[in-house]
């Protein structure tokens, strides 16, 4: 069994657990795509457990959401941080965290050449959450970005946290 790691679109306080997360804002502009958390940096390949998001309040139009790789093109995003998932006193990940690998809140999405669709959600739920089956997980390869962008039929949506979980 491989180590396991989790990653937030934003910094979860271990001093203060009842604080959650503020959420992030995603784009203010109806149909355009943002990357609301991404993982990357390790040069070996890694699986993906399982991706979500939560709204903080009931979105007003449809939320399409997706969980793609990129290749090597990251977008432009604030340095995330990496928590262990399974044994907090476990390895260090060897994914990186800078403002083009593992991180949140994009300000540029980068030119993206080549996807691969692993994940996808299309309502206006609250909240959303996919685990992949044992030996069913998507491998990501060697120095390839994960992303989880989502865009909206409406220009005015709440704010929504969101998470990604992998084994390396």
């Amino acid at each position: 069994m491989g180590a396991c790691f989790t990653t937030w679109n934003g910094v979860v306080s271990n001093s203060t657990p009842w604080a959650p997360l503020a959420g992030v804002a995603p784009s203010g502009t109806a149909n355009t795509t943002k990357t609301m958390l991404q993982v990357g940096g390790w040069t070996k390949k890694w699986r993906i457990i399982e991706w979500g998001y939560i709204f903080t309040t009931a979105p007003t139009g449809i939320v399409t959401a997706e969980l793609i790789e990129t290749g090597s093109i990251g977008a432009t995003v604030t340095a995330g941080t990496i928590y262990n998932y399974n044994d907090a006193s476990g390895p260090v990940s060897a994914q990186t965290t800078t403002t083009t690998t593992t991180g949140y809140n994009a300000t540029a999405e980068g030119t993206i050449t080549a996807t691969r669709l692993l994940g996808m959600n299309m309502d206006n739920a609250l909240y959303f959450k996919q685990q992949f089956p044992l030996g069913r997980e998507p491998e990501i390869g060697g120095g390839n970005i994960c992303r989880l962008r989502i865009a909206s039929t409406v220009a005015s949506l709440p704010l929504v946290i969101c998470q990604i979980t992998w084994e390396e």
